[in-house]
Formats: C-alpha cells, structure tokens, sequence
C-alpha cells in the first residue's frame, strides 16, 4: 500500500478515530489491527512473513529472558559461572534467530542474484543444467522489519532489558504500519513503550503529525516525482546524452532519492505523531556533510545505528579480529597497521550497506566505493593535517566548511552513478563520460 494512495489515507483517517474512541486499554490492538490491514491490502499473503518474524524473535526473546532471569537470580558470587555455563546456549539462541530471519531474507532477496551469478558454473559441471529461480513474491518492508526484529534479539541477549511477553504486542512492534515502507527501523525499548502508551486526543500532536505528513507529500510528490521526470529522460537512454547532462541525470537523482525517501519518513512520522508516537529521526540535513562519515550520520541515520552498534562494533571488538590487529601491528609498520583490521570491520559494513539496497554488483560497487572513501581518508589524515597546518588554514571557518560539504558532495554524486546505472559496467561508462 503506497502511501500517496487513498486506501492508505482512509486506513490512517479510520484507524486515528478508531484508536481514540477505543477505551485506553485496548488501544495498542488498534495499531494492530490497522497494521495488519496495511500489511494484508499492500501485500496480500506475504503478512505471514511478518509473522513468522516476529514467532521467532519472540521464541528467541523468551528463552533468552529465561537465562538472564537465572543469572539475576543467583547470588552475585555464582552469576559469573552461570553466565559462562549459558553462554552456549544463549548465543545459539541468538544464532538461530539471525539464521531464521537473513536466510529467509536471502532467499527472497538475494537468492537469484546468486543463482544468476552460478548458472555459468553450473553450465560448465552439467551442460543444460538450471538452476532454479525464487518466485516467491518478496514482501513489503522485510529488510526493515527483520533487521528491527533481530536488533531485539541481540539487545535482549545483552540483559538490555526484558523480553516482551505477549506475541500480539511483539507483532506490533514488528509490523507497526508507517515504518513498514520506507523505515525507520525502531529500537524496542524506545518504539515499544509508546506502542503501548495509553493516550488521550491531543490536538497538538494531530496538528504536527498533519503538518509532517503534507511536508512529506511535498516532499514525495513535487520534488521527487518532479525530479524523476529528467531522471528518466536520461536513463531511459543515457547513451544518446552528453556527459554534461549525465552529471546533470545524477544530480537530479540526488534530489529525487532525497526527496522521495525524506519524504517517506516524514509521512511515516507524522502518521506516527498522530497517535502521540515520535519514530527515530532518519535524516539530519546531509547536504551539509563535511565527510563521507558524516553524512552517513546524516543519512538513513537508522540504518547506520543498526550497523554500528549489531555489526560493526560486534566485529572489530571481536576475538579474531582483536588477533588480526596484533598481528597488523607487529608486521605493518605505520598507520595503515593500526587500523587495517577497523578498516576491514568497516568494509564489512558498507559492503552489507551496497546489498541492502539490492542484488546487484553495482551495489555492491556502492559499498564498496564508501567503505574505499573511507578508508583512503583515514590513511591521508595525517597528510592532511600537515597541508592544512602548514598553508594555516582554519578547519571551523566557513570557507573550509564549504569546500568540505561541496567535496563531500562530490564524492557523494559519484556514489550514486553506481545507483542509477543499469550495472557495474554501466556506471563506470557513464561516470568516464560525464567527465570527458
């Protein structure tokens, strides 16, 4: 269900009365039901992903509840062997739960792009050979939910607090309807509360959350939609176009996918407000990025939290790779050894960033060019400062804050080739022509 539809604009008007008229009590099951009827119209048979989510994640919350109870209730001398005698356990619960949702993620997502990339294998072992294709319609919003159902698990799994008992009130932190387009992805101690937060009408908030949503729409609906005109012109055929207006094409894009997915997330979170919900904030001005860090502090901000604090930090704090920087530091001399093994927890990071956004090389040539950015940037650091110290340059003055946001820019621009284009290939031919 889009949300520039009517049928989406008569569920949000029906489900706002429905949730105040309702005594406070059962209002949560208002926001259920709403979300179950946003996720059966929009998507038909697949709300039986959403559930079978949100069954693991609770079987997993359980269980896991389960072991850190136990710890709580020893006494404080014993909770240290009961915590190294469950850890087994409780990290296998945590496994499955990860396995169960990315596999089922990678099959519906991933799974042909696989299959496409082994069939010349394939070919080669026994000619004639096919592997087979997923048909299975992939389902509306599954990367948000799933990688909001497994950050639970892992914060449960860290006793950050307890596990929700009731399924039905699991399964609206799981399929809560304005997030399930375009985000953001929720932590359950900060979205679940106000799930279940227990409210009178309040005009202010009907008033903001209105305010938002038309700010949305304008955002989605004269700037994107407005955009994409030119966007397709050129793409459509980007070959019969000259390199000036290629550039052109991706700059428009910018706008377009700024538009378009700002747009969104207002919308959601004034659907959200109207029910006396703030949702995490997702965008924070990333024009004015001074790095290619800092705009991806800017930009879909939820999704850069959920890698830093479920992959990110779980890597480069990890047992192999604390070994593979003592290793790098004993036998690379310079900066480079210091942080080879972060730079590779970071390139992990936006290498599953590029496929987030699709099963295709050239997104993982999107990750792949943010994580290179990076870490080219952090080796030239030290240059850097020595260039910047020695013309006597002062980084907080404006001018060098406008040259930093116009260069990060840039560097962002040149990302988004790899977005657009038809392929890897393509990409590289139309960046080498907007530049010739």
């Amino acid at each position: 269900m889009s949300f520039t539809s009517l049928p989406f604009l008569v569920l949000v008007l029906v489900s706002v009365g429905v949730y105040y008229l309702l005594p406070k009590k059962g209002q949560w099951v208002a926001l259920l039901a709403a979300s179950m009827v946003f996720y059966c119209v929009g998507g038909g048979k697949t709300v039986l992903y959403v559930f079978y989510t949100a069954a693991t994640v609770y079987v997993s919350g359980r269980l896991l509840g389960h072991f850190n109870a136990l710890r709580r209730a020893a006494p404080k001398e014993e909770r240290k062997a009961i915590t190294a005698k469950y850890k087994p356990y409780r990290r296998g619960v945590v496994l499955f739960a990860c396995l169960a949702n990315f596999v089922l993620l990678y099959i519906l997502k991933y799974w042909n792009f696989t299959a496409e990339l082994l069939q010349p294998l394939a070919d080669q072992v026994s000619p004639g050979s096919q592997i087979p294709l997923s048909e299975l319609v992939l389902p509306l919003g599954i990367s948000y939910f799933i990688f909001q159902s497994v950050g639970y698990v892992i914060d449960v799994y860290r006793d950050k607090y307890q596990p929700e008992k009731n399924f039905a009130k699991l399964l609206l932190f799981v399929s809560f309807f304005p997030q399930m387009v375009q985000g953001p992805i929720g932590r359950f101690d900060q979205l679940a509360p106000q799930l279940l937060a227990q409210r009178s009408a309040d005009y202010t908030n009907l008033k903001y959350g209105i305010q938002l949503m038309m700010w949305g729409y304008f955002k989605k609906m004269v700037i994107a939609d407005r955009a994409a005109v030119l966007v397709n012109t050129v793409l459509d055929d980007p070959w019969s176009y000259s390199g000036s207006i290629l550039a052109v094409g991706v700059l428009f894009y910018c706008i377009q996918l700024y538009g378009d997915f700002s747009g969104g997330i207002d919308i959601a979170r004034g659907v959200a407000r109207m029910f006396g919900i703030d949702l995490a904030e997702n965008f924070r001005r990333p024009i004015f990025s001074t790095s290619l860090t800092d705009f991806w502090r800017r930009w879909h901000i939820t999704l850069g939290a959920w890698m830093r604090d479920y992959l990110f930090y779980p890597l480069s704090l990890s047992k192999p790779f604390d070994r593979l920087g003592r290793f790098t530091r004993k036998h690379i001399k310079g900066k480079l050894g210091k942080i080879l093994p972060t730079s590779l927890a970071t390139f992990i990071v936006y290498f599953v960033i590029g496929i987030w956004h699709g099963a295709s090389w050239k997104y993982v040539a999107f990750g792949f060019w943010n994580g290179m950015v990076i870490l080219v940037s952090t080796l030239l650091q030290p240059v850097s400062d020595k260039v910047v110290a020695g013309l006597h340059i002062e980084r907080k003055s404006a001018w060098y804050q406008v040259f930093s946001m116009l260069r990060t820019f840039v560097v962002v621009l040149i990302g988004y080739y790899f977005d657009i284009a038809d392929g890897f290939r393509a990409a590289m031919g139309m960046m080498l022509k907007s530049v010739t």
